[in-house]
Parts: C-alpha cells; sequence; structure tokens
C-alpha cells in the first residue's frame, strides 16, 4: 500500500484520540476519566434510619409487693403518765393481765418506748420501699396505750400477712442476747396461725442473728425461741405473729448498741429482711 502523506497521519492520529481508540493510550486516557468521574461523583444519599427508642430503666425491685404487715412498737412513751389506765386489766382468754406496761430502760434511762419505736419506724420506710403496705399499732411515743388486747385486734383488721411486736427486755445485768416469742394453741383464736407463726419466728430470728451479731438469749429459750399462752398480742391475733426481745437494755453491752443509731438501722433492716424471707418463701 502507497505511504499516506504525513498531513494525513497527522490528521488521522487527531481523530483518533479524539475518539477513543482502543490503543493503550487510549485506554489510559479512558479510565483516567472514569476515576476522575468517579471521585467527582457526589456519595449516594444514604437512607437515614430512625434513633432507637432508650429503653426505660427498669422500676426498682419490689418484693413485697401486695403484702401487709404490722408493726408493733412495744409500750408508749406517755404510759408512765396515766397508771390507772396503763394497769387496768384485760381478758386474754387464758388469764387478766394489765392494758399495757411501761416498759423498760436503760441504765441512761433510754426507754423502750423510745427504742421500739425508732426502730419501728425504720422498719416501715424500709418494707414501704419494698413494696410492703405497713401499718403501726400506735402514732406516736407520747400518747398512752392502746392496750395489748386493741395492739392486736389492729393487726388482725388489717388482715395482715404478717405482723411482729418489737420489744427490749428488762432482765438482770449479767443476761444478754436475743429471744423471739410464739404463740401456743390455746383453743382460741390463734390456733390456726400458731405454724406459720412458728415459721415467721425461725425467719426473723435467722436474720437477725445473722445480721446484727447479736447471740441467742443465755436466759430464756431455746436457740432464742420461746413459746408463750399467755401474751394478749399473741393470744388474740388471727395473723401470723411474733414478738422480739432484741436484747436486754439492762446489760451495758447490749444497752451501748440500742443507743447507737446505725446499730437500730441495723436491726431494723435485718427484721425487714426476716419478714421478707417468711412472705416471700
Amino acid at each position: 500500500m502507497r505511504a499516506l502523506p504525513a498531513s494525513l497521519l497527522a490528521v488521522c492520529g487527531l481523530i483518533a484520540t479524539a475518539c477513543g481508540s482502543t490503543g493503550s493510550g487510549g485506554a489510559a486516557a479512558g479510565q483516567a476519566a472514569q476515576a476522575d468521574a468517579t471521585t467527582l461523583a457526589p456519595a449516594p444519599t444514604q437512607a437515614r434510619t430512625k434513633p432507637q427508642a432508650r429503653a426505660k430503666p427498669q422500676a426498682a425491685a419490689r418484693p413485697l409487693e401486695g403484702k401487709t404487715i404490722v408493726i408493733d412498737p412495744g409500750h408508749n412513751g406517755g404510759n408512765y403518765r396515766d397508771p390507772k389506765a396503763v394497769n387496768r386489766k384485760v381478758n386474754v382468754l387464758t388469764k387478766w393481765k394489765p392494758c399495757d406496761t411501761t416498759g423498760t430502760e436503760t441504765n441512761s434511762h433510754y426507754t423502750e418506748a423510745a427504742f421500739t419505736w425508732d426502730v419501728s419506724n425504720r422498719m416501715v420506710k424500709i418494707l414501704k420501699a419494698r413494696g410492703a403496705t405497713v401499718k403501726l399499732t400506735r402514732a406516736d411515743n407520747s400518747s398512752v396505750g392502746p392496750c395489748i388486747t386493741e395492739r392486736a385486734a389492729i393487726g388482725n383488721k388489717a388482715k395482715a400477712d404478717a405482723a411482729i411486736s418489737v420489744h427490749g427486755d428488762g432482765a438482770a445485768a449479767a443476761n444478754h442476747g436475743f429471744h423471739v416469742i410464739m404463740p401456743k394453741k390455746i383453743n382460741g383464736p390463734v390456733d390456726p396461725v400458731v405454724a406459720d407463726s412458728r415459721k415467721l419466728g425461725l425467719a426473723v430470728r435467722d436474720a437477725y442473728k445473722k445480721e446484727t451479731g447479736l447471740p441467742y438469749s443465755t436466759y430464756i429459750g431455746s436457740n432464742a425461741l420461746d413459746f408463750r399462752d399467755d401474751l394478749g398480742g399473741l393470744n388474740l391475733s388471727t395473723v401470723p405473729k411474733i414478738f422480739i426481745e432484741c436484747g436486754n437494755m439492762r446489760n451495758a453491752g447490749e444497752a451501748a448498741k440500742f443507743q447507737n443509731s446505725a446499730f437500730r438501722q441495723r436491726i431494723a433492716v435485718a427484721l425487714a429482711d426476716g419478714l421478707q424471707h417468711y412472705l416471700k418463701a
């Protein structure tokens, strides 16, 4: 074939370059152009997702929801002012006994009524926080009474799932330790709940010893358990009920503990835990 003039070849070369020849030079140019296009093109818009709703914080555990507990703070701060009313005899089915007493006190005159009132109110806060409905048998620590028969009636009327009467003992100074008092069968209203009252007593005893560190009574009962049929608060109860003598207020070591607010809080927590163990068993 005859060679084309140089001017014509130059024209053809320009045409080939402009049309994107498949030669190696043209391929490189095409790839470069494609790369530039990719770089310059805006990124595809991503679909926006709705932010997930935050999980609601779980409500605090309320293990005693639906339970009713009656707490009987032993005695009353005003009882000493009206001995006639306090000494009035009432029928507790197995005998006649005084309506109430003034209770005991430490050697430094910290009264049992003040001790039981403080511990009981601490228990109210703890048990309500756990969901329980809680009722006290007295409204203050300055009045007189109520009588032991009335205290039992308050628990009965509330249809309590458990009731506890809080006390401090007044034994000889050398004696120490706590004990739980439970009812006996007397052919009376308490008979159907004697077995459940024993279960309640065991649960409270175990929690109290573990959490306060106080020993079993050295002077009454067996393994801190005492069964009686002469207490109106128990004999007249139709709901599971116990008394606890938290320790001996005439013993110097235990008196010092009872006069310490932090230790009274320990007592309150221990008693609340014992009640909870019984109610959740």
